[in-house]
Parts: structure tokens; C-alpha cells; sequence
């Protein structure tokens, strides 16, 4: 029998349920052996549960997008938009559309979600490239159209209180101490991207071949500026954007903390996971990017009982992301690609990272590419700039230096 995603979900919490309520009665009954094994066991099944969210979530978007194809405006704003790429005339997508085309849920932070797969609108063109890194869906946006830079105040020291005996220090003068700020921000960068598809997808109808558009278009934004939230726009100077591994405010000041002589083994997480914030605190919304030769390597580690020391547990609604465990230890993490010729490990709170839209994405249709083998070209251009905002955001640790 083929259970429904809800069926899923509601299973894995019943689940869950049954071992916290044994977890109760363990507790109830002194057995503190018994109480931890039943709580790590619920534990195991959240990113399960999380992961059926995530799924139910994106279903319900699709269900949502199926009634815009009966909305008399947004035909006729498609067909609209055909005939303008059949003119060969270029279309725009304001910065709103980007977003919402990108998986925004709002105008401040990425969604969990996914960009709308191409395969998923009911046409008979099928792309069949994977999955890309799902950083871009954890980052911080801004919509910045009509705007030339973007600028924001960041504080570096806080300021000293300083005590004292009341008769000690009557009638002298205090200590002073004042705050240093730094600033930080970026540019506007050309993101130009292009794709290729059968000339037979014109034979569709209006609505699904600006769907067909519009998804492959964003899809390739997408994968543009996953790179550049890693590595920048690759400038030595007058850079505009920058990425995690380029990070610096406007005094270059680095942006992010560095760890040096990585190696994975035994505990070498501790390090990356400590490095960030002060030392009052844990960060507990930072997040491990690294390739998946990286997360093979750290599955294959064993003890003496050749058991492994840190447990991988996949997404099953995302298969690039997913947990890192070890004892009480757990690492969310996320698979990149990009990382791949750079030697290095990045953790930190994706937020940190602001993506900047300046205006509104063009796209047009160019016949006479790949006229030959019947082809059309999809080019679109939009201007992006990022940095990270917050200091000390991300620890950059760099494999065996």
C-alpha cells in the first residue's frame, strides 16, 4: 500500500509519541539507562518528521499554483508575455516574482523550500539536471531595486561598564569607554544566464510555456548565485559581491572566523562548532556546508569497536541536507558542490548572509543560437550583490593546512 505524505507524517509522530510517553514511564520508574535510549530514539525520528513538513509544505505550494491557470489576469498576462518572446522581444520579472519564483515566502529571508522544478508543470520537456546546493534557500534577501549600493552599520565592541566603591570613586572621574563600528556592503553584480530547449516547446499552451520560461530561468539564476554566495564575484579589487569565503567589510576587516589545520577525525567538529560566538554561548541555528566527499569521509570514521562515531541522517524531503550526530552533538548540515576545489569546511548561521536583488530580471528567447538543431536560447540578465553582515556569522576551516 502506497502511504500519503500526511500518512508518513502521522506515523512518524505516533511513533515519536509512543517512545516519549516509555520515556515517561522510564523516568517515572528511576530507570535513567532506559530514559535516555528512548529519548535519543524520539530524538533520531524529528528530522524525519521535519522532513515530511518540508514535503507536505512544497505539495501544498503546487496545489496552490494549479488554480493561477483558470485566473483570467494571469492568462492573460502570460499569453501577453509569449507574444512578446515570440517577437523576440525580452520580458521582466520584478524583484517580487524573483523571490517568489526563487522560494521566498517573504521579503526578508529565503524559504525551506525549492525553486519550482521544471518537471512538476505538466509539460513534456524534462530537465534533467540534479539537485544544487540549498544555501540560497537559507539566506537572508533584499529586494534593493532602484538602489546603487547597500551600507549597513555593524558593531565590533561593545561598550565597558566599570565598577567600583561608591567613596572610592566619588568625585573622580570614570572610566570612559566607547563602542567602535565598522561598515559593511556591496554592489550590484551582472548575473547573466542561459539555456537551452527545444523549439517544440512553443506548441504548448501560453500558460504553460511561460511556466516552462519562467522555471527554467529562475532554475538558472539559481544555480549563478549559489556559486557566488560561496565564493563572490572573484575580483582581487572593486569587488561588488562577496561571498562567504571573501567576506570583508569596508576596512577589508574579515567577516567571518578562521580555522586553520582542519583534519576530519575524531571530534573534529568540536572545533567549528565552538569557534562561533562568544564565550557565553553555543550557536544553535548555525549550519555545516561541506561536499559530500567531505560527509563520506566523516560517515567512514570508526572507534575501536568499528562502530561509527558520527551517525549521517539525510533529509528524506531534501537529499541535500540533513543531520550530523555524535553522542549529544548534533550538526545540521548541507552539501556543496562549490566547496569542492577549495578545500574548506563552513559553519554559521545562514542568515548572516544578506542576497541582494537591484531590480527586475530580463529574459528573452534568441532563435538563432542553435537554429540548426532547432533550439531556442534563454537569456536572462539581472543585477545581485551579497556580503555577509554579520561578523563573525561563519568559521571558514580550511582541511590540512
Amino acid at each position: 500500500m502506497n502511504l500519503t505524505t500526511r500518512q508518513k507524517y502521522m506515523d512518524a509522530m505516533n511513533r515519536r509519541a509512543d517512545l516519549l510517553a516509555k520515556a515517561d514511564e522510564a523516568a517515572s520508574a528511576g530507570n535513567v539507562e532506559a530514559l535516555k535510549d528512548f529519548t535519543a530514539q524520539a530524538a533520531a525520528i524529528n528530522p524525519e518528521i521535519e522532513g515530511y513538513q518540508a514535503l507536505m509544505e512544497q505539495e501544498a505550494r503546487f496545489a496552490q499554483a494549479e488554480p493561477v491557470r483558470h485566473d483570467p489576469e494571469a492568462r492573460d498576462r502570460a499569453e501577453a508575455r509569449v507574444e512578446a518572446l515570440r517577437r523576440g522581444d525580452p520580458i521582466t520579472f520584478d524583484a517580487g516574482e524573483v523571490l517568489a519564483g526563487m522560494g521566498v515566502r517573504n521579503s526578508t529571508t529565503l524559504a525551506t523550500g525549492s525553486l519550482i522544478e521544471p518537471t512538476r508543470q505538466g509539460t513534456s520537456i524534462t530537465d534533467t539536471k540534479g539537485t544544487m546546493s540549498s544555501i540560497i534557500d537559507m539566506v537572508s534577501v533584499m529586494d534593493l531595486t532602484g538602489a546603487a549600493q547597500y551600507r549597513e552599520t555593524y558593531l565590533k565592541t561593545e561598550l565597558t561598564a566599570y565598577t567600583g566603591k561608591v567613596e572610592t570613586l566619588a568625585g573622580t572621574a570614570r572610566t570612559a569607554s566607547d563602542p567602535a563600528f565598522g561598515i559593511v556592503g556591496f554592489g550590484p553584480w551582472e548575473a547573466n544566464v542561459t539555456s537551452f530547449v527545444d523549439r517544440n516547446l512553443s506548441r504548448l499552451s501560453p500558460v504553460a510555456y511561460e511556466e516552462k520560461i519562467r522555471s527554467l530561468a529562475m532554475r538558472a539564476l539559481r544555480r549563478a548565485v549559489v556559486d557566488k554566495i560561496y565564493h563572490g564575484d572573484g575580483q582581487l579589487t572593486g569587488n561588488k559581491m562577496y561571498g562567504i569565503l571573501t567576506a570583508v567589510d569596508e576596512a577589508a576587516a574579515s567577516m567571518t572566523v578562521a580555522v586553520s589545520n582542519l583534519t576530519i577525525e575524531a571530534g573534529f567538529l568540536d572545533k567549528l562548532v565552538f569557534s562561533l560566538g562568544t564565550d557565553d554561548e553555543v550557536l544553535g541555528t548555525a549550519r555545516l556546508f561541506l561536499t559530500k566527499a567531505q560527509l563520506q569521509a566523516i560517515g567512514a570514521l570508526r572507534n575501536q569497536d568499528d562502530k561509527r562515531i558520527y551517525e549521517i541522517v539525510p533529509d528524506p524531503a531534501n537529499p541535500n541536507t540533513g543531520r550530523i550526530s555524535e553522542g549529544g552533538l548534533i550538526v545540521p548540515y548541507c552539501l556543496a558542490s562549490n566547496l569542492a576545489s577549495d578545500g574548506k569546511m563552513i559553519y554559521g548561521q545562514p542568515a548572516a548572509y544578506t542576497l541582494g536583488l537591484f531590480g527586475s530580471y530580463s529574459i528573452r528567447l534568441d532563435e538563432s543560437v542553435k537554429a540548426v538543431e532547432r533550439m531556442n536560447a534563454i537569456l536572462g540578465d539581472v543585477f545581485i550583490g551579497g556580503n555577509v553582515m554579520t561578523p563573525g556569522g561563519f568559521a571558514v576551516g580550511t582541511i590540512g593546512d
